[in-house]
């Protein structure tokens, strides 16, 4: 994928957040199990269904959570790239997003 290529996903998934797609935000998994679960649902969808990818992930636009956390923070942030770099998404994301998969 390019650069152009990358812009315009986060782009399009921009959007898709800006027009009220409704995600899956709790419960955020709190032990490796439950985060594996997310996972594994995530592991049943065609690679190419972006929407349900956010669903299940949680995407937000904002940072979330008590301490406000944002995909800037999370391990899988790859700043050079603004990508989310867990296999399971693979998707470019804006620093100030935030989905339930975060970990740092």
């Amino acid at each position: 994928m390019t650069k152009r290529d990358d812009d315009a996903l986060r782009d399009k998934i921009g959007e898709m957040m800006a027009k009220g797609l409704v995600t899956q935000t709790e419960p955020f998994p709190e032990d490796n199990h439950q985060f594996e679960l997310i996972l594994q649902d995530l592991r049943k969808l065609d690679p190419q269904d972006l929407e349900q990818k956010l669903v299940i992930s949680g995407f937000i636009d904002k940072p979330y959570g008590e301490d406000e956390q944002r995909c800037l923070e999370c391990m899988y942030y790859l700043v050079h790239r603004k990508w989310c770099d867990l296999p399971e998404l693979a998707v470019p994301v804006e620093a100030e997003w935030w989905c339930r998969l975060w970990r740092i």
